[in-house]
């Protein structure tokens, strides 16, 4: 008998209950965790991928989209006014990295995030309110032909 074969998917690694969050609190997406009984996914954090701590101060991109930020035209900064672009734009490169080792071409990433944001980010002002646009490892995924799904469209 031939087994079916297991689709691999890159997923944010905070929707399976992996301690990387930016407040450093557990909350797994119980539908991402269901679909991990059926497909492989690969825990990512392109934050601490790009060497931010957990727990981290808040970090929004400045009033604009991950698109912009990689093409240094914005920024991400946290709630203290510190730059952490750097970081962000090393995590996506390290994500993007491990997409292409392994041969993934889907990645579930978490909503509003500054990295794995699909859609819709927040605006920078640290309100709550939010802004069309994805974020930078959302960008650059997305740039390199790897669909997107964000986890409220699983």
């Amino acid at each position: 008998m031939k087994r079916k074969k297991r689709k691999i998917v890159l997923c944010s690694a905070c929707l399976l209950g992996i301690k990387c969050r930016w407040d450093a609190k557990v909350k797994p997406n119980q539908r991402i965790v269901d679909l991990a009984k059926k497909e492989i996914l690969i825990p990512v954090c392109p934050e601490q991928l790009g060497g931010l701590p957990t727990p981290r101060i808040p970090q929004e991109i400045q009033g604009c989209s991950g698109e912009k930020v990689l093409n240094s035209r914005g920024q991400v900064k946290n709630k203290k006014g510190k730059d952490v672009t750097k970081e962000f734009i090393i995590g996506a490169r390290e994500t993007l990295k491990i997409a292409k080792l392994l041969g993934i071409k889907e990645f579930i990433g978490k909503s509003k995030s500054p990295s794995c944001g699909y859609g819709k980010t927040y605006d920078g002002s640290f309100t709550g309110k939010l802004i069309n646009g994805n974020g930078i490892t959302v960008a650059l995924l997305n740039r390199n032909g790897i669909k997107i799904i964000s986890e409220e469209n699983v």
